[in-house]
């Protein structure tokens, strides 16, 4: 094997590595009472005990991507009950559960596919397809080699934001040092730049707010209150710090007039006219 080869082969494996430690994550979440997940146990190998900050910062960021995935699932035309079938695709989804939750609920959408490594994806359908899981899914699992955007080069994919301040710096030296650096994260260093990388693609809006912000301002404060009083936790500056570094950004083309009310709280972002409207609504 070449050392070219080998390199690729070494940062392959780290990226797929990220997928344990974000499982490890939720289910240390799930044993803690931040949020029910009653399939995430299915993934794990050996169950670890998170701090209550990366706790916390795990919950928040499922919090946040679990209200925005209700608003699509729940929006419908001009509030008509009408039967709009919809999908999800979601790129490096690891062991990702959301299906079978959504599935438990009754609000699984028409199609839900999940991309990531080959790797990934065989492991996890053998790990379906031995458990009591296997009877949720039938025939309907598929593999594909696409990995999760974040780690694809800039002509691909954007990344995170604050780059260039200490606490950025030390976030990409540590993914450095696992072998999955983030080949995109000078492309757009800002919130606004994350924006105008969809508007530019055409899209109608785009609507980028980091952590902070959504936890202060955009989960529930009863839910908030309740999350807080799990664990013991002083770590604060860290906290707002940390918060600050991670962001959930999304965009909407919306031909149909379905996806008025997606969106954080006080988002006062407009939707923009488009010069090449698509027959088709779409949330990304």
């Amino acid at each position: 094997m070449s050392k070219l080869a080998s390199d690729s082969h070494s940062s392959t494996a780290a990226v797929q590595a990220t997928n344990d430690d974000a499982s490890a994550s939720k289910l240390s979440c799930v044993n803690k009472g931040y949020m029910k997940d009653s399939y995430i146990h299915f993934f794990v190998r050996r169950p670890v005990k998170r701090s209550p900050i990366i706790n916390r910062g795990y919950y928040a960021r499922w919090a946040a991507l679990r209200k925005l995935l209700l608003q699509f699932l729940k929006s419908e035309r001009h509030g008509e009950d009408r039967n709009i079938k919809k999908q999800i695709l979601s790129l490096g989804a690891g062991f990702d559960t959301t299906y079978f939750q959504l599935q438990e609920e009754g609000i699984a959408p028409h199609l839900y596919v999940e991309l990531d490594f080959k790797e990934v994806t065989s492991k996890k359908a053998a790990l379906i397809d031995s458990s009591q899981l296997k009877d949720k899914v039938g025939q309907a699992a598929s593999i594909s080699r696409e990995c999760v955007l974040i780690y694809l080069d800039p002509d691909s994919s954007r990344a995170i934001i604050h780059p260039d301040d200490a606490f950025g710096e030390q976030m990409i030296r540590n993914l450095e040092s696992r072998g999955c650096p983030l080949l995109s994260i000078h492309a757009t260093p800002t919130l606004q730049a994350k924006e105008r990388l969809f508007l530019d693609q055409g899209w109608q809006k785009a609507v980028a707010w980091d952590m902070l912000q959504i936890y202060n301002n955009s989960i529930d404060t009863r839910e908030k209150r309740r999350v807080e009083r799990l664990e013991l936790f002083d770590e604060f500056e860290e906290w707002h710090m940390m918060q600050e570094h991670y962001c959930v950004a999304y965009a909407i083309n919306d031909a149909m007039g379905l996806f008025q009310y997606i969106g954080f709280s006080n988002d006062q972002h407009v939707l923009v006219p488009s010069p090449q409207l698509p027959q088709e609504s779409e949330a990304c």
